[in-house]
């Protein structure tokens, strides 16, 4: 069964995004490499990056991690207990008691195009995570990007989460749930496709080495695939709002309309 929505699925920005993330992908290498083959290849590029704030995705892409913190709390003394007598007088009670939050190890995937002659990196792929909108991942994130710029890198970015501070910001960027942008190597431009969520998924130019011309990338292809092969909708409740952020009024109208056609 495919997605109720005509592109990015609100519903899927919850625990399943990791999911979905490293699908996608996976589904854009393989949509690519027949298109840049034999000069390019297209290869999945796995790193690990520390989520040392992950407070605000407790309960969102974490749900472990909150039911973990339940279980600490049920097992903590009640505070009568607290009162304990020593040699040295009776131990006053903490006034309060907050729950450690680790850091979390997370692993993010990047699709990179390379030539084959000199394994060279030409365009990088980045689909965002959350942790690469906040901080200290998005100052990390930016700088990445920054580096990638510098090397002549071309630049495609995928930002298909509402939540979150995006790390490429400029006065004449509207105010939409989603974003995709290309920043050609050596150009000081920028390419912007804002996306609501209306919007069917665009089809996107993936820039190569000059004079080779672009290749597209079919990003409703590669979604349709993903969600229908991971059988997202088994594990969706459409009956209950998405995952925060909360949408507009709206929007709510909007997607409740759309679910109650289906």
């Amino acid at each position: 069964m495919p997605s109720p929505f005509p592109g990015m699925d609100p519903y899927l920005e919850g625990y399943l995004w990791p999911d979905v993330h490293n699908a996608l992908s996976a589904k854009i290498r393989q949509l690519l490499t027949p298109l840049i083959r034999p000069r390019y290849t297209a290869r999945l590029n796995i790193y690990v990056v520390e989520d040392v704030s992950p407070e605000g995705d407790i309960g969102i892409l974490y749900p472990d991690v909150e039911i973990m913190r339940a279980q600490q709390h049920a097992r903590e003394q009640p505070p009568g207990m607290l009162r304990q007598e020593t040699g040295f007088g009776a131990v006053t009670p903490a006034a309060l008691t907050i729950p450690v939050i680790l850091p979390i190890d997370i692993q993010l995937t990047s699709v990179e195009i390379r030539d084959t002659a000199q394994n060279q990196l030409i365009t990088s792929i980045e689909l965002l995570s959350p942790v690469n909108k906040r901080e200290p991942g998005l100052q990390q994130y930016r700088l990445k990007r920054q580096r990638l710029y510098q090397a002549g890198v071309h630049l495609l970015e995928l930002d298909l989460l509402r939540r979150g501070t995006r790390p490429i910001s400029h006065p004449t960027l509207p105010d939409v749930p989603y974003l995709i942008t290309l920043t050609r190597a050596h150009t000081g431009k920028t390419n912007v496709w804002p996306l609501h969520l209306k919007d069917a998924w665009p089809n996107i130019p993936v820039p190569l080495r000059q004079p080779d011309d672009d290749v597209v990338l079919l990003l409703g292809s590669a979604f349709t695939e993903i969600y229908d092969e991971a059988a997202y909708d088994l594990s969706l409740n459409y009956q209950e709002p998405p995952p925060a952020p909360a949408l507009s009024d709206e929007d709510k109208a909007w997607v409740r309309a759309l679910l109650d056609r289906r």
